[in-house]
């Protein structure tokens, strides 16, 4: 049974592949705006320079889908139809199971939280034809299959359901326990996520990725590192932008916040300025911890990935004040 869903699902990606490579350019573009480096980017636009609250909320969901997405794909831990057939053409080079697609929930949860903010039915005509595309970009370009599209595009959904039914009860109440409290409890929740991910792996036993996953994955991609989808790095570099986004936003409120309104310029510098700090921490700390498969980087890579968070959320807004390019005071709700 298994063997024909993976040969069925081949089968409908060759016949996507054979509409032709005009395709390609079209559906790299799409597949990149649910990519993690253009949320990473997109983000902070929002919570920097247009609306922090809205930009913080996008963040902490976008890593909440992230964080659930992988536990997911380790617990069905199922290939991509180019692990699977050297005849399918991988457009990208992927190192986690496939199902659910971490492209399609995310997007679902990302864009879906952007047009439910903004409640206007063109935004929502936009967000879901955005959803769809990249949702279908990942089936052409090879790496999902169409059952781990549609259900990357549920869970995207069900979790968006879920965000905005308890969003407002969990911060009521987080906001009325104290400081330190509120710090720990951010703290809890993001190893909540790494205890979980360790417990499907524990119910993996013995479990290991077949070799011919591997040597075709190499195959595709002979200049990129072998596939290692039991790896926990992806994890903890989430969780650790997850502890980053709401110690940040703990620290920044309890000292007044910041106003993002402003003169067009000043709006402007703060992105760039912004970055500068995220690309030194982020490729600063990247030179001096070590990579690895072991405790000591995993928790390292946790700590660089809170601090660029603690950046995003925190210091850069309290940056932009010492610099007049930013006002302090709580931003309007939207």
């Amino acid at each position: 049974m298994t063997n024909y869903f993976y040969e069925a699902g081949i089968s409908f990606t060759l016949y996507l592949q054979n509409l032709g490579d005009w395709l390609v350019p079209v559906m790299l573009f799409f597949t990149y705006l649910g990519k993690e480096e253009f949320f990473l980017l997109f983000m902070p636009i929002l919570y920097w320079c247009l609306d922090a609250r809205l930009g913080i909320r996008m963040g902490v969901l976008l890593m909440i889908s992230n964080g659930i997405g992988l536990i997911f794909k380790s617990a069905f831990h199922s290939p991509r139809p180019y692990w699977i057939s050297p005849e399918v053409t991988a457009h990208a080079h992927e190192t986690s199971f496939g199902v659910p697609s971490g492209h399609a929930m995310n997007a679902a949860a990302f864009w879906g939280l952007l047009a439910a903010s903004l409640k206007k039915t063109w935004v929502w005509v936009l967000m879901l034809l955005t959803i769809f595309l990249i949702g279908f970009s990942r089936l052409y370009l090879g790496v999902h299959y169409l059952l781990d599209v549609v259900a990357g595009w549920l869970l995207g959904f069900l979790l968006l359901w879920i965000f905005l039914k308890l969003e407002t009860p969990v911060v009521t109440w987080l906001r009325s326990q104290k400081l330190a409290m509120q710090y720990l409890v951010v703290f809890a929740a993001s190893l909540s996520f790494v205890l979980i991910s360790l417990l499907v792996k524990i119910s993996l036993g013995d479990w290991q990725v077949p070799a011919n996953w591997v040597t075709n994955a190499a195959a595709a991609f002979p200049g990129e590192h072998p596939i290692n989808p039991l790896s926990l790095e992806g994890l903890m570099t989430v969780v650790g932008v997850f502890l980053g986004l709401g110690a940040g936003t703990i620290w920044i409120a309890e000292r007044g916040g910041f106003d993002t309104r402003g003169v067009w310029w000043r709006r402007a510098l703060r992105y760039p300025l912004g970055l500068v700090g995220v690309m030194i921490l982020w490729a600063g700390l990247g030179a001096v911890f070590p990579d690895g498969e072991n405790l000591i980087a995993y928790c390292l890579r946790y700590m660089r990935y809170a601090l660029i968070g603690f950046w995003i959320a925190g210091l850069a807004p309290l940056v932009f004040m010492k610099l007049k390019l930013a006002n302090e005071g709580k931003q309007p709700k939207s």
